[in-house]
């Protein structure tokens, strides 16, 4: 708790010394075009901050309008925006918001209609339109999309005669641990078949659904109804609790995304579950997997396949003193040409259909044709729309029931029963336990 508040007190003082220097400057200079802030957690890393800062410079080059990079912590993103946000500050000006988020924020955000032509909002994905929107307000435009993936060393399929990755969940337990034995008799004592993510997170509830959802189990919350009591959402959780210790490490029950990665880019896993962005480290020039695998949609279930919706968006503060420029920022950074010529190089998924038949993009990113296969075939959404502020307290409970399940706490059954209760009395929706003919997903034409 003490390290959470002084992360979000930094933040308190350099958006104060933000406002200080706007505060001080002389009145009877020239009016000039303001300078826009904008608060973005997902680039650590030196390399994505020289590709945003790129950007940057280039709107500034088209409008006159500079931006200013608000520095923040990568942990905390939803309470540190949600603080700020709601301390009715100016500044930031934009804000980039997850895609569970929207009904969490909308009420301090600007509808974007006004300020994006209706034919470029056309060019985006429907489905992300939808998500972003709340109440019919446009509360953010869609800046790149993920899913989860299943990642595969094709050099190890080949090596034990395996012809293309498993194609279901059945196919995965077997080819894993086959490989994971072959490779241990031959001296690599860490090697292990499938690592993915098991820490009490969000990482978790992501990798559950996709488990859940693929067998028939439902999505959570879903047609006004609790759906985790059911026998395939059971029989899921009992199989994944099966594979730590197994075809997993012990200690993936504590593996965020980088850890699997991690793993995986030392060569001591077959198969990785990870959001399709993880692609770029793994085959950046310095991973040690390079060259060495491939990606497809992960396996499939009773119901198909499944992949958790991801991504991120950009949004305006309702408090921000220039929505027209901040709105002008959004629009550049999410518009189609800065997609195209961003997804020339290795880049995250973009979030407009049209760019996925491009030659030139899918040169350069050639697992964008996964992403949009699970996209039109398998894509599952979080209930971030159903249950509004009371999401974070709906993924909580989801993922600690089945983290006690995998550290064999609990038994999968009672688990997914004292969920169901726990769920109906925190969101006042029914329990639905048979489970036939609703499968989870959202599907796109």
């Amino acid at each position: 708790m003490l390290l959470r508040n002084t992360r979000l007190y930094v933040i308190a003082a350099a958006v104060f010394v933000l406002l200080s220097g706007q505060a001080c400057k002389r009145v009877d200079k020239p009016v000039s075009l303001p300078t826009i802030t904008i608060i973005d957690q997902n680039w650590p890393d030196e390399e994505s901050r020289h590709r945003h800062n790129e950007q940057f410079r280039r709107f500034a080059s088209e409008t006159g309008v500079r931006v200013q990079v608000l520095p923040a912590p990568v942990a905390e993103r939803l309470a540190v925006s949600r603080q700020l946000l709601e301390s009715h500050g100016s500044v930031p000006d934009v804000y980039a918001i997850d895609v569970i988020w929207p009904s969490i924020l909308a009420e301090h955000l600007i509808d974007l209609r006004p300020y994006v032509p209706a034919q470029e909002i056309a060019e985006q994905f429907p489905g992300l339109i939808a998500n972003f929107t709340v109440n019919g307000r446009l509360v953010a435009l869609p800046y790149y999309v993920e899913t989860g993936l299943l990642f595969y060393r094709d050099d190890l399929l080949q090596k034990y005669g395996y012809r293309a990755p498993p194609a279901t969940w059945e196919e995965l337990e077997k080819i894993a641990t086959r490989i994971q034995a072959g490779e241990r008799a031959q001296g690599k004592r860490n090697f292990w078949g499938f690592v993915w993510q098991g820490a009490r997170s969000e990482a978790l509830t992501c990798n559950a659904l996709e488990w859940q959802a693929s067998e028939g189990g439902g999505s959570i919350i879903e047609d006004g109804a609790v759906t985790v009591n059911n026998a395939a959402t059971i029989r899921v959780w009992a199989r994944a609790a099966r594979w730590v210790g197994s075809i997993s490490p012990p200690g993936v029950v504590a593996y965020h995304e980088w850890d699997a990665l991690n793993r995986w880019q030392a060569g001591e896993a077959a198969f990785m579950r990870n959001w399709s962005n993880t692609y770029l480290a793994a085959a950046a020039p310095s991973s040690t997997v390079r060259g060495k695998f491939g990606v497809c949609p992960l396996p499939k279930g009773e119901a198909g396949t499944a992949g958790t919706l991801g991504g991120d968006a950009y949004a305006v503060s309702q408090h921000s003193l220039h929505p027209r420029e901040a709105a002008m920022l959004v629009r550049f950074l999410c518009g189609r040409q800065e997609q195209l010529r961003r997804s020339q190089s290795p880049s995250e998924p973009v979030t407009i259909p049209e760019l996925y038949t491009n030659n030139s993009v899918l040169h350069a990113n050639p697992f964008f044709q996964d992403v949009m296969q699970v996209y039109r075939q398998g894509l599952v959404s979080r209930p971030s729309a159903q249950t509004g502020k009371l999401y974070p307290d709906t993924s909580r409970a989801y993922f600690e029931a089945v983290h006690a399940v995998l550290t064999r706490q609990k038994t999968a059954a009672v688990a997914a029963a004292e969920l169901e209760t726990v769920l109906s009395q925190m969101t006042g929706l029914r329990p639905r336990s048979s489970r036939r003919e609703h499968s989870g997903f959202s599907r796109e034409p």
